[in-house]
Order: structure tokens, then sequence, then C-alpha cells
């Protein structure tokens, strides 16, 4: 499934719907190029979730905690970016915190998939051109067979 995301705040109304579509244990595989929007996809996210504290970039801490302001799941949100392999994104134990949080994992492409059977990779694509993106997703694991994904994610309500 594919879907074009116009601007910025598109990308932000699309991670606040698919924060309905999320509980904890959730793993969501963020994959794109510098600026593609996988942070403002999670931001969008964590205001989606009610957690605590601004949505930003991990890159350099490499692993942010967002506890929930309510009784949501925290979100776990990780760069991967600067990781050197499987074995680092192992050494920062997030099986711990898989089944108590929603876990975002930015660049996890070919790292983060063995995290967990089920799982959403989400891949976006900037157009240099303008300021819109593609975003495709891939639902993996019986976590997500029989729900409709995409028309969940589609913006059928009016949220923006």
């Amino acid at each position: 499934m594919s879907l074009v995301l116009p601007d910025t705040d598109a990308t932000v109304a699309l991670g606040r719907r698919l924060a309905r579509l999320l509980r904890a244990g959730d793993l969501v595989v963020l994959t794109g190029g510098l600026g593609a929007g996988k942070t403002t996809l999670t931001r969008g996210l964590g205001e989606g979730l009610g957690v605590r504290g601004a949505v930003t970039s991990p890159t350099f801490v490499i692993a942010r905690v967002h506890p929930p302001l309510g009784d949501g799941p925290e979100l776990v949100h990780v760069d991967a970016y600067r990781l050197g392999g499987a074995a680092e994104l192992d050494g920062l134990d997030l099986d711990a915190d898989l089944d108590e949080a929603v876990t975002v994992v930015e660049w996890g492409a070919g790292l983060a998939e063995g995290l967990a059977d089920d799982r959403l990779e989400l891949t976006l694509v900037a157009d240099p051109a303008t300021e819109s993106r593609r975003l495709d997703v891939l639902a993996v694991g019986p976590r997500w067979a029989g729900i409709d994904v995409e028309s969940l994610l589609r913006d059928e309500g009016g949220d923006a």
C-alpha cells in the first residue's frame, strides 16, 4: 500500500491516525532518507498516543522513552542511524520495553525486524521538488492479519 502525503502537516496527521491502530507491544520500523519525514511522522504518533515530551530526533542519544500522560503505552523512539549493526541494537535492551511500549525504530530496515514477528514497516520517500512524500506500508505478522491498515490510515475522516 502507498499513500501520498502532500506536506508536513499531512505527515503529522498520518502519525496521529497511526497511533489509533497501535497498542503496547507494537513495533514500527521506519525507513527513508535524510529529511524524508521519519521523525515528523513519529511526532504525530506521539501526539496521537498522548505521550509526555516533545518528540524529536534521538540521533545522538540513540533512544528516547516518552511516558504516557494517560492510560496508553509509552513510546520508545530509537534512531538506529549511528548503530553499527544488529548487535548494537540488541545492546539497547529494547526487548525489555517491547511488551510495554509502542516501539519506533528509525533507520531500522535490516536491523530491527528481528525484534518482533509482528510489525509495521513504513518507508518514506521525499519528492525533492515539493514538500510531498510517498509512504509505503507493509504489515507483517498475524497481529495485522484481517486489519485493513490502508483504510484506517487514509484521511477519510478529515483528520488534518
